[in-house]
């Protein structure tokens, strides 16, 4: 506890409530943690970066949130703590779980972002990195097929454990669907740009609005505006 006898506040995040999920099914040490996770395949939807879980797990500790139950030593290997979770750790987990499952949360992914950002391309680059990352979402989709392929003729898993999976596959067909759609909309003509279009619109909506708006006024290279 600190010195004013609270325990410090801890923001949710899928790692920690995945160190909870886990050890409300049973005591463990982190490394068998990690373990269970990639054996299941959650680090596909949680990532656990080298040197995270660690971190994670001891401030879940000082937050009162799981305990250790005991360190012990197999072998030569280095000693391993197994943490329990805690009856505040129950409630913490139930009400970020339900927290995540009802809200809808900007997370500020990088796609969107570079899309705003398109104008600065030409309309023929975009349409060539497009198709790169069709090609991408292509080899993702067919991998968590195959990995969902593997893990029901292993195990046999019922739907509800491999849910999450599911959602993966539906977003990247989704926007598989609609980049190839952007691609043939640029290869027709229906969606087009150039240097003298994009000038064009910003002294047009300045115009009426007083705005400067969020697009390059000159792309590198090309004249500047008058």
């Amino acid at each position: 506890m600190t010195s004013q006898g609270r325990r410090p506040a801890l923001r949710s995040s899928p790692l920690t409530l995945m160190v909870l999920v886990l050890l409300a099914e049973t005591p463990m040490h982190p490394y068998e943690m990690q373990r269970v996770m990639q054996a299941r395949g959650k680090d596909n939807v949680v990532r656990v970066q080298r040197g995270s879980l660690y971190p994670a797990v001891e401030r879940l500790a000082a937050a009162g949130l799981i305990e250790p139950v005991e360190t012990g030593r197999e072998g030569r290997r280095p000693e391993r703590t197994v943490y329990r979770i805690t009856e505040d750790g129950r409630d913490t987990a139930e009400m970020w779980l339900t927290a995540m499952v009802r809200e809808v949360r900007n997370e500020f992914p990088e796609f969107p972002a570079a899309l705003s950002f398109l104008p600065l391309l030409s309309a023929p680059d975009a349409r060539a990195e497009l198709t790169a990352r069709l090609v991408a979402l292509g080899k993702g989709i067919a991998a968590i097929r195959s990995v969902t392929e593997d893990l029901n003729e292993r195990f046999r898993l019922p739907r509800l454990f491999l849910i999450e999976t599911e959602y993966q596959l539906a977003m990247l067909q989704a926007e598989y669907r609609w980049v190839e759609s952007v691609v043939d909309d640029i290869a027709e003509g229906r969606l087009t740009w150039d240097d003298e279009q994009i000038r064009a619109w910003a002294d047009d909506i300045q115009r009426r609005t007083g705005i400067v708006p969020g697009m390059p006024r000159a792309m590198p290279g090309g004249p500047a505006p008058p």
